[in-house]
């Protein structure tokens, strides 16, 4: 496969359709989930916390080892909980929580919150492989990420690399797409050519 299943969320039934890509190739690519006004939005939110310096180097590692190595990781990032953040980021988190139940109930997850946070990264800027399930936790069941970016095209680079068991597959980060997977799946963010926004977000048990 060169391409992520594909869920059209504009025609409904989108949950059911996710935990349906999810349980038979462990991820997906959906569009229409969130109107174009609600991603400007979110947008618009995001590029004014960045200005007002409300964004954060993100670190790696966990508890007392994380550090700063903005050559593994290079994105800014605040948290979509913290009251600096619009209605547009509440709305957002709502959504998910919405997909949230009826995931649990086709998958049986046993997941019972969600996390999300802005990300902003710089031109040139990535993220090594990894996973976003922690080797001595594993709360985070389902990954997330929402795009943020207009006018995006394939010469800004910037995809998402899913390594996938029958090789690696690439997404680029399209304003109005996000994508799901399992947490457990390593991925890698490539650098991107101009400013790359997004949210990320885990679904957790």
């Amino acid at each position: 496969m060169t391409a992520l299943p594909e869920v059209d969320a504009a025609h409904g039934a989108a949950a059911e359709a996710i935990a349906e890509a999810l349980a038979g190739y462990g991820a997906c690519r959906v569009v229409g989930l969130f109107a174009p006004l609600q991603r400007r939005a979110l947008g618009s939110d995001l590029l004014r916390l960045r200005d007002e310096g409300a964004l954060q180097a993100a670190s790696v590692g966990r508890d007392k080892m994380r550090v700063l190595r903005p050559d593994i990781r290079g994105d800014a990032t605040l948290w979509l909980h913290d009251p600096r953040c619009g209605d547009a980021a509440r709305e957002f988190l709502a959504t998910l929580d919405g997909l949230r139940g009826v995931l649990n109930r086709r998958l049986y997850l046993g997941l019972r919150e969600v996390e999300a946070h802005y990300a902003a990264y710089p031109p040139g800027r990535g993220y090594a492989r990894h996973r976003d399930r922690f080797r001595d936790d594993d709360a985070r069941v389902l990954s997330w990420v929402s795009y943020l970016n207009e006018d995006w095209n394939q010469a800004d680079g910037g995809a998402l690399r899913l390594h996938m068991e029958d090789g690696p597959i690439d997404t680029l980060p399209l304003g109005g797409t996000s994508v799901c997977f399992l947490s457990e799946l390593e991925h890698e963010v490539l650098p991107a050519t101009c400013e790359r926004l997004s949210i990320a977000a885990w679904f957790r048990r």
